[in-house]
């Protein structure tokens, strides 16, 4: 193991971090927890929760949910995991880049509240833990002869010209009617959900995803054919982040075409009997 080799700390971080710690007087057995994960037999970091619940004001409230669900070691020692929350939070401390490696095209950034979870609740906890902002990257290899690193804020940009705001994509997840509109609301919440965590998206984007996917006529009477609650969700989650200062200055004759929307849908779906 690199934590053994007999060579200069200069050239091995993993032995010099080891013997930090066991300076620091930390036990033979809790200097060597390298990986961590969620407590044994469950699965998540639980800031989708957060999210969902809107049940969060900063960084530190996601760094504590991080820490209690990811604060569990695995080692050849104790496979079946233990609890080290101490050692998870002050790991997180020293940490000064938060990576995520990608090898498939089948997925981006905005797919899935996973990405959003690990990868964007761990540049918020490093923040909240450490005091300082880690360096945010996404590793590239679906290509193997050509991997890329890029910056989280340029993957981000990548991901929301190619597919978010794309009118082909857009077109074609619309033939997909309830579904479809399910995936365009996930996507406003998958992308909301890694700024809350990672502080990734620009004022124009909130501006440009309000006008094409809760605003556009055509876009509208889609969701009133197919999703309504699709609608109603962006337009609640848009509205939130301008409330948070997340979209930090948005155009008020924006905001208020949304607050319109949201009521409208509302008025439509109680009309339906469909609004609890």
């Amino acid at each position: 193991m690199a934590l053994d080799a007999d060579e200069p700390v200069e050239q091995n971080f993993i032995r010099k971090h080891y013997l930090e710690d066991l300076e620091n007087e930390k036990t033979e057995t809790s200097a060597r927890y390298r990986v961590f994960g969620c407590p044994p037999g469950a699965y998540g970091i639980g800031i989708l929760d957060l999210i969902e619940a809107q049940n969060w004001k900063d960084e530190h409230d996601f760094a504590e949910c991080y820490v209690n669900w990811g604060g569990y070691a695995y080692s050849k020692k104790s496979p079946e995991g233990i609890e080290a929350k101490s050692d998870f939070t002050h790991r997180l401390t020293t940490v000064e880049v938060a990576i995520h490696n990608q090898d498939d095209r089948e997925h981006d950034i905005f797919d899935s509240d996973d990405y959003f979870q690990f990868h964007g609740g761990l540049i918020a906890t490093i923040k909240a833990l450490s005091g300082k902002d880690p360096k945010g990257y996404f590793g590239d290899s679906q290509n193997p002869a050509a991997p890329k690193c890029r910056d989280i804020k340029e993957e981000t940009l990548r991901v929301y010209r190619t597919r978010v705001v794309n009118p082909k994509w857009l077109e074609s997840i619309k033939q997909h009617g309830y579904k479809g509109a399910s995936e365009m609301a996930a996507t406003v919440d998958y992308l909301f959900g890694f700024d809350a965590t990672a502080n990734v998206v620009s004022d124009f984007m909130y501006e440009e995803v309000a006008q094409q996917y809760a605003l556009d006529k055509a876009t509208q009477e889609f969701y009133k054919n197919s999703n309504p609650w699709a609608q109603k969700g962006i337009s609640e989650r848009l509205l939130e982040a301008a409330q948070r200062g997340m979209w930090a200055e948005p155009d008020p004759d924006t905001l208020e075409a949304l607050r319109q929307t949201l009521l409208q849908c509302d008025a439509e779906l109680e009309g339906r009997s469909e609004l609890s």
